[in-house]
């Protein structure tokens, strides 16, 4: 659960159960553990879902277990599909809401009016297939939402800003959680890549400036990728990737980059943002 970040519900199906198996599967439920159990019903119709809530309640009943709609021992989800089986798993506990809570920009020592949520943060860190010890560069820090996130998924950090306030800022929201980057530049994106001693990043995860709240400079915001994004793609190892977060335009990523993920994320009604993500193949084409 450590890397769970939209997730809504967690559940771990009983393989072997399918179609009467969930009964079956109840029952046993109710004579191994005499506890208290809940069980909810998703997918399907009312009538459907109620059928299944009540046959799987009085299997587990009838076997010696108890019901507890309140405080229950466990919990068990019933998935009913018109493609699928029913079939029964048991409920695990939620993302940990209250960590992210205590990363949001009311709660850092370092605050501006725009950051990114840090759910969605760790979505896009999720998104770049890092972990322990991956190389991870953000180019427009801003105040440090990304490498945040993936200092804490065990990732090394580097990154860069214009903004000498920002370089700090992040510093001082980095160290709030016990993180430090290896390399912070006070530079232009373009220029800061050059300062990395050497190719291997794993992954760029950058969620650069855009709209009414961010200045770009009076570069277009398509025009400021397709400056810098290339040249830190040249330092990411073949299979790597980069993760983009921005309005809607043209591929920023020259090929051998292909973009392998898109999804809109309504931001309000004037601005509808993409996380989209790049890969760099690995093949006889991966280095060019």
């Amino acid at each position: 659960m450590q890397r769970a970040a939209l997730v809504r519900r967690v559940a771990q199906p009983f393989e072997e159960t399918g179609g009467p198996q969930v009964e079956f599967r109840a029952a046993a439920l109710g004579r191994e553990e005499r506890a208290t159990a809940r069980f909810d019903a998703l997918g399907g119709g009312p009538s459907e879902r109620r059928d299944a809530v009540h046959g799987a309640a009085q299997a587990y009943l009838a076997s010696g277990g108890r019901l507890d709609l309140d405080a229950p021992s466990h919990r068990y989800l019933l998935f009913l599909g018109p493609s699928e089986r029913p079939r029964i798993a048991l409920e695990g506990p939620g993302p940990p809401r209250a960590e992210f809570d205590r990363r949001r920009m009311p709660s850092l020592p370092f605050q501006r009016p725009v950051s990114l949520a840090p759910r969605l943060a760790r979505a896009a860190v999720n998104l770049a297939g890092i972990g322990p010890g991956s190389r991870v560069a953000d180019p427009f820090v801003g105040t440090g939402a990304l490498l945040l996130e993936a200092g804490l998924v065990g990732a090394r950090l580097f990154g860069a800003d214009r903004d000498a306030t920002m370089v700090r800022g992040a510093v001082r929201n980095l160290a709030a959680f016990g993180l430090s980057a290896e390399s912070l530049s006070v530079a232009d994106a373009a220029d800061a890549v050059r300062e990395l001693p050497w190719d291997g990043l794993e992954a760029v995860v950058t969620d650069p400036p855009y709209g009414r709240a961010s200045s770009t400079g009076g570069e277009t915001t398509e025009g400021l990728l397709a400056r810098v994004l290339p040249a830190w793609g040249r330092r990411v190892v073949p299979d790597g990737r980069i993760v983009v977060i921005g309005p809607a335009g043209p591929d920023p990523l020259p090929a051998p980059w292909q973009r392998v993920v898109s999804v809109a994320d309504r931001v309000h009604r004037s601005l509808t943002r993409e996380f989209r993500v790049y890969r760099r193949p690995v093949g006889p084409t991966a280095g060019q």
